[in-house]
């Protein structure tokens, strides 16, 4: 299959006002997509909505609500004319093992993580189907190839985008619609802010990444990885390969 062009692009990006999903907005709409940015940061997402140009709008979204799904994609498909790629890429973290953490919080993470991914899938399916086919990009995480300590929830929610993705690549194969799974390590964001500089210094690639760097990766997958579905494309540093010991060239 040929390369998807850039400027054919129609894709809805939640978590879209800041972070990964606002650099990913940026790359996508200087190149010439056409680009829906949906959150619940409305006064930020509207600014960088008005920013980026009249090829991009601004939608409230809360990712676990049915109803907000029907409203933004019955949105996208009349102002683009259809869609046909998805950044399912809204999430939170909740840093609290399985002891401290209440049901409630554990709902909430996996609420948004998950369930916000599989909402997504399934109210987007019937027009990348109708547009004849499509990309569904997922962001999971290295924790959702990895365990870590006290953070219950989070890891719970991610292996599950991980899962989920597998099984939405199967089910829509026959369509055409390509589902495959992004997995960021430490990237700097407001997501990882006050964590320490150093968390990154034993990997190989000893430093926090950047967004606009998962951005390039995600944009990759929506127009080059013609080939790949259900698959892992991981941004790390190295950082699930292992790490340098001081020791290791002693």
């Amino acid at each position: 299959m040929d390369t998807i062009a850039i400027d054919e692009l129609k894709v809805l990006i939640t978590g879209g006002a800041s972070g990964i999903g606002a650099a990913t907005a940026r790359l996508l709409a200087a190149d010439g997509a056409q680009v829906v940015i949906a959150d619940v940061q409305d006064n930020s997402g509207q600014a960088l909505a008005n920013e980026l140009g009249s090829r991009v709008h601004y939608q409230h979204l809360d990712v676990a609500s049915p109803e907000d799904w029907e409203r933004v994609i019955a949105f996208a498909v009349a102002e683009f004319g259809g869609l046909n790629a998805l950044f399912n890429n809204a999430g939170i973290v909740g840093f609290t093992g399985l002891e401290n953490s209440s049901p409630e919080e554990f709902k909430r993470v996996t609420d948004i993580n998950l369930y916000g991914v599989f909402l997504g899938i399934h109210f987007v399916t019937p027009v990348l189907k109708k547009a004849g086919g499509g990309t569904i990009v997922n962001t999971s995480s290295t924790a959702g190839l990895q365990g870590y300590g006290g953070l219950a929830g989070y890891v719970a929610s991610k292996w599950g985008v991980r899962g989920l993705t597998k099984a939405a690549a199967l089910d829509l194969a026959p369509y055409n619609i390509r589902v495959m799974s992004l997995h960021p390590g430490p990237i700097r964001t407001s997501m990882t802010d006050g964590l320490p500089d150093n968390i990154a210094a034993a990997q190989p690639i000893p430093r926090f990444g950047e967004a606009v760097e998962v951005a390039r990766m995600a944009r990759f997958m929506f127009t080059e990885a013609t080939y790949s579905t259900g698959s892992e494309f991981v941004i790390d540093g190295g950082a699930v390969t292992g790490q340098v010991l001081s020791w290791a060239d002693e």
